[in-house]
């Protein structure tokens, strides 16, 4: 499988954790693939001690966590939400904050990292979106616990509303008709 295609739907809650990771780990980009600028931003142990730049920074196991509970795949639209929307489950992320990181992943993320204008209007909805969900702050949680679980069980526990998501990605899908990302949310 092409890392293009790989995808686990929000609908597939019977899949553990584990199988999910098993599957990403076939075709996902491994730490030293991401390139320095991505992982100077989006992981807190590139930050200075005592400086948040972004809310929400996680290593690249629990990103990979993170994109199989929100039943995304790796397109820069599952990207841009992915990272918005744990970026809004932390209730910190200023509007500020959510501006400067969306020229910075449009104008100095390299291809294919690089957000367009659909990506950065999905990020914004994500921040959003995280923001008024009840989950914990998904760059807060200790993923391991939760390996062998179904997926529906995990989201369970730590408050992460299926409904709601389901509901977004029904907008998204009408709003984006030509992004693949955002037709094969609800398969």
């Amino acid at each position: 499988m092409h890392w293009a295609d790989w995808h686990v739907p929000i609908s597939r809650g019977d899949v553990t954790l584990r199988e999910g990771l098993a599957g990403l780990a076939d075709v996902g980009a491994r730490q030293q693939e991401i390139p320095r600028i991505v992982r100077l931003l989006e992981n807190p142990k590139y930050s200075l001690p005592g400086i948040t730049l972004f809310h929400g920074a996680v290593d690249l196991e629990a990103h990979d966590r993170i994109h199989i509970l929100l039943g995304r795949g790796l397109l820069t639209e599952d990207e841009a939400f992915t990272i918005g929307f744990t970026m809004g489950s932390t209730k910190r992320v200023r509007r500020s904050e959510e501006w400067l990181f969306g020229v910075l992943a449009r104008r100095v993320y390299p291809p294919p990292y690089t957000f367009d204008d659909n990506a950065v209007r999905i990020f914004n909805d994500a921040v959003r979106l995280g923001g008024i969900s009840g989950c914990q702050p998904l760059n807060r949680i200790v993923y391991d616990q939760y390996l062998d679980l179904p997926l529906h069980h995990v989201r369970e526990r730590i408050g992460l509303e299926v409904d709601l998501l389901t509901a977004c990605y029904r907008i998204e899908k009408a709003r984006y008709p030509d992004a693949p990302a955002c037709q094969r949310l609800l398969d």
